[in-house]
């Protein structure tokens, strides 16, 4: 007997997105940290520290506070990724599975 989700075509939302490989978050989570680290250190930031302004704020704090969001936006869609992915496949031992091998209370098996 087929289980559910398994007829031609019928594929998970994980395989739609093709993620496959497992630790790609931490993947990315570790280059978002390089990026920060690059985006802050001084010599990067030597090239925002100019006279002027962006919407009267000045540009080198313009763009801490701007690098800083952008930073925070993607490692939220990251997570947010993360959690889709998790949601789509059951967990082992989780409801989907407990009583999965036992007898129902016909005699027969589920």
């Amino acid at each position: 007997m087929r289980s559910p989700g398994t007829e031609k075509g019928v594929r998970s939302a994980a395989q739609r997105r093709g993620v496959s490989r497992p630790g790609l978050t931490n993947e990315r989570l570790v280059a978002l940290f390089f990026a920060a680290v690059i985006m802050f250190t001084p010599p990067f930031l030597g090239i925002f520290n100019k006279t002027g302004s962006v919407l009267g704020i000045p540009v080198l704090y313009f763009y801490l506070f701007a690098a800083w969001a952008f930073l925070i936006l993607l490692m939220a869609l990251v997570m947010e990724r993360t959690i889709e992915d998790a949601d789509d496949e059951p967990v082992e031992g989780g409801p989907e599975t407990i009583g999965a091998n036992e007898p129902d209370q016909s005699g027969g098996r589920r």
